[in-house]
């Protein structure tokens, strides 16, 4: 069946009423949803109403945990004493000697105030071989890394039990 001019008019008030190409192929008949994208492609058409929006799902608060059935008691260990660092006495920043136009290659760079303000400068100390900053800021700088806690079988098992 051919494109009569009643046909493109039908097509043309369908399409701004925002159906879709199978729905305006059906109410058309004789056409399929691929030739009515065509002919609109050919027409140009474009601006159309929106389509209906699908209705939102209405929120469901979740819902509270299960609880763990054991047929074994649970048998807890005293947490292991983590080792304390030596505390460090307060250290008072005093202001810096290098300033942004001072600043040299082996000297800490390390920030001291705020860069907005005037009084903003660097540490300018000496800095280490293999780094930036001076040995006080690079104590500050370079924490060293956290033993990992290692799990126990049965902790293992617990959390294995969550998801079965």
């Amino acid at each position: 069946m051919g494109w009569t001019d009643e046909r493109v008019e039908t097509l043309k008030k369908l399409w701004l009423e925002g159906l879709s190409a199978s729905q305006i192929a059906k109410h058309l008949g004789g056409v399929t949803r691929n030739a009515v994208i065509g002919k609109v492609h050919r027409l140009g058409l474009s601006g159309r109403a929106t389509p209906s929006q699908p209705t939102r799902t209405v929120f469901k608060a979740p819902r509270p945990p299960r609880p763990m059935v054991s047929s074994q008691p649970i048998q807890r260990r005293a947490p292991e004493p983590r080792p304390v660092a030596a505390p460090r006495p307060p250290y008072i920043e005093q202001p810096g000697t290098a300033t942004v136009l001072t600043l040299g290659a082996h000297m800490c760079k390390w920030p001291i105030g705020d860069p907005s303000t005037d009084d903003f400068t660097f540490c300018g100390r000496r800095s280490t071989d293999d780094g930036p900053y001076c040995i006080h800021h690079a104590q500050v700088a370079y924490q060293p890394p956290q033993a990992k806690k290692r799990s126990s079988a049965s902790e293992l098992a617990r959390s294995l039990r969550r998801y079965i």
